[in-house]
């Protein structure tokens, strides 16, 4: 491939709802481009960018893929990004990348939930937009009606710049009312001709909202507009191009991907009508190619043969193969050899990429995902990559004991490619816990971590964090005695134990006379700490207490500190056992950003929980429900919330501290406690 400037360049990537035929969209491009010699199909697991094993497994895309398309001298870098929401962390990176998206919606489908949220993600960045709404050929596909669900979702302007001709299995080309021609396809192949006689009265009226969105992107056009000039055909194309790179107008085209309809047109309006790198709010001004080197780091893959794969963008300067770049973000040189050009899984060489190309460069050591390369004299540090934050956990553990070490190294290498993944050890319930976006990301993980690395995993329910406590005050006695020949061991203590509202542990004694000598008080404050590490009840972490160590005796001889140590547990044990014990669980601050239509049911679902509303806010076109919820009710919450909101809803939840029990559920959880126990 060849090395093309800034201005060639075009950086787009294709989103949308899980179905609505993104990758079969990228395919027909490739084709018509003369990349490849026929089209995949995503069903018989043979498209470019969904090429993974998973991928063409379950047949939807997983991994947001680079798939570079030359058209008409120009180089579009093509991220295909995944519609599943358990995989919206892939779509951070691929927004963080590019210059424009293209919106894809099915024909039939219309506006679903990842169209609203990733629509709602380019807008905050500003991101010029392209709406291509995609299987026409289908029953029931119906081009006015999905616009009009798009206008009432989005409060932008979108102008239909198509019209569709036909429908359903009649659905054979398009008008478009830019140029003012019609298309029609068979077997690929296209031809030109008039608008058809039915079209013209509606061509006009969808003709007046284009010049209108022409004329109000350029003050001379609209002033010559108001007057009631007459704009030419050019001064309406270049302003009506003005207006989508800009973002004040969103253009929407129709086709099919899989019959091929529509594609070509789609490919020029990308060329002509989206921003190059030149044409950013963020190059203004600027000479890009002078600049600095700088670049992103926007997504890494780990395979275990081919080694790591480090995918950047660079934003000014350029970068050569055979040269070192900075990475700042880790403060290290790192080498870059050769410069990869990815479509899909097939590479090729470049010898450099100038600013505002996408590429890929292997075996980097310290380079991943977020991170900034830049010269080591003008060292700077980009806005990284976002990533979502996971919800949903399992405790693993490895089948094979062997394989402990190995686990944690498998782990480590798919964090580098996917930072929606936690892995950590819970030092509460003594679990290692894997968190990732839900229970189709978490099955994938555990897939990757067979497939590349050999590792297989049991799972299972995260323990709660439980704690027990008491509720009232005794004073007890512990005495460790064993006395043989010789030296023996004689501890004995007196320790009233009470509730302590302030703090898990509070020790404190008032002996007289000598009772236990001074040398022994750690030794019996080291007993009741670890006394503590487990319960009366269920074994579970004593929490709110406090000890006072007030009387005891001791022998010249057999007393030490091993003897106070053992006589202040045994007491511990006796004095929890008298005062009330009860059990505590966690109790989580939680907070739930819904649409408005979802209130009632997320109420509803949090009291079903235990939980106790706090109060609502609005923010933006949402409502944030707050709420204190028992965390043990909220395991699978990331499951229960996508279900009940399809999709649209999130949440954020902390522990903020320790309430009591109810007595039914305390006693169930002390019996499985007890039966785990004996397994």
């Amino acid at each position: 491939m060849k090395v093309y400037p800034t201005g060639k360049i075009r950086n787009v990537a294709f989103v949308g709802h899980v179905g609505a035929g993104k990758t079969s969209l990228v395919e027909a491009m490739l084709f018509n481009a003369g990349h490849t010699t026929r089209l995949g199909k995503v069903d018989d697991g043979t498209t470019v960018t969904d090429f993974h094993p998973e991928e063409t497994k379950r047949k939807i895309t997983i991994n947001a893929t680079l798939a570079p398309v030359e058209w008409k001298d120009h180089k579009i870098n093509v991220v295909d990004a995944p519609g599943f929401v358990d995989f919206y962390g892939e779509v951070k990176g691929a927004l963080r990348a590019v210059d424009s998206i293209v919106l894809v919606l099915d024909g039939v489908g219309g506006v679903e939930v990842q169209t609203e949220i990733v629509w709602d993600d380019a807008e905050k960045r500003g991101l010029p937009r392209i709406a291509f709404i995609n299987k026409m050929d289908r029953e029931n596909a119906n081009f006015f009606q999905v616009v009009d669900q798009m206008k009432e979702a989005f409060e932008s302007n979108l102008v239909p710049i198509q019209l569709p001709i036909g429908s359903e299995a009649s659905f054979t080309g398009v008008v478009d009312l830019l140029k003012m021609k019609a298309y029609e396809w068979e077997a690929g192949k296209f031809k030109e001709m008039d608008i058809p006689a039915e079209f013209t009265e509606e061509a006009a009226a969808y003709r007046e909202q284009i010049t209108e969105a022409a004329a109000e992107a350029d003050d001379d056009l609209l002033n010559k507009y108001l007057e009631g000039e007459e704009l030419s055909p050019e001064e309406i194309y270049m302003g009506f191009r003005t207006a989508v790179r800009k973002g004040l107008v969103v253009p929407v085209l129709c086709g099919s991907a899989t019959k091929n309809v529509g594609i070509q047109l789609l490919l020029d309006l990308i060329v002509e009508g989206l921003p190059s790198p030149e044409e950013t709010p963020e190059a203004e001004g600027k000479n890009l190619a002078n600049e600095p080197m700088t670049a992103i780091v926007f997504k890494t893959v780990a395979d275990p043969y081919v080694g790591k794969l480090n995918f950047f963008r660079v934003f000014t300067g350029s970068i050569k193969a055979d040269s070192f770049v900075y990475n700042a973000n880790k403060e290290k040189e790192e080498k870059i050899s050769q410069i990869l050009i990815m479509r899909g899984k097939n590479q090729d060489n470049v010898p450099e990429l100038n600013a505002g190309d996408m590429g890929a460069v292997a075996k980097l050591t310290e380079t991943t995902t977020g991170d900034t390369f830049c010269q080591k004299a003008n060292p700077v540090i980009l806005e990284g990559v976002e990533s979502p934050e996971p919800k949903l956990s399992v405790a693993v553990e490895p089948k094979s004991k062997g394989d402990e070490d190995k686990l944690g190294t498998a782990i480590s290498r798919l964090i580098e490619e996917d930072p929606t993944i936690r892995f950590y050890k819970d030092t509460e319930t003594k679990q290692t816990l894997l968190t990732g976006m839900g229970e189709t990301h978490l099955d994938i993980v555990l897939e990757r971590l067979q497939r590349k690395f050999g590792v297989e995993v049991n799972t299972k329910e995260p323990k709660v964090p439980y704690r027990e406590t008491i509720k009232g005050t005794v004073k007890v006695e512990g005495k460790h005695k064993k006395q043989t020949g010789g030296h023996g061991q004689y501890g004995h203590v007196w320790l009233e134990i009470g509730p302590c509202h302030e703090s898990e542990l509070e020790f404190k004694e008032s002996l007289f006379g000598g009772s236990v000598p001074k040398q022994y008080v750690p030794a019996v404050e080291k007993g009741i700490r670890e006394g503590i590490q487990e319960g009366v009840l269920a074994g579970f972490p004593v929490t709110g207490i406090k000890v006072n160590l007030y009387d005891g005796s001791y022998h010249t001889v057999d007393s030490n500190e091993l003897s106070f140590k053992l006589a202040a547990i045994l007491a511990l044990r006796k004095g929890l056992e008298q005062a009330k014990p009860v059990l505590l669980e966690p109790i989580a601050q939680v907070e739930v950003t819904v649409p408005e239509q979802f209130m009632g049911d997320i109420i509803g679902d949090l009291n079903t929980k235990r939980g106790r509303i706090l109060g609502m806010e609005p923010e933006g076109k949402n409502q944030v429900i707050k709420a204190q919820v028992p965390a043990s009710e909220m395991q699978r919450y990331a499951i229960d919330l996508k279900s009940i909101t399809q999709g649209r809803g999130s949440y954020t939840m902390e522990i903020i501290g320790y309430e009591e029990v109810p007595a039914n559920s305390a006693e169930k959880i002390i019996a499985a406690r007890k039966a785990e126990k004996e397994a």
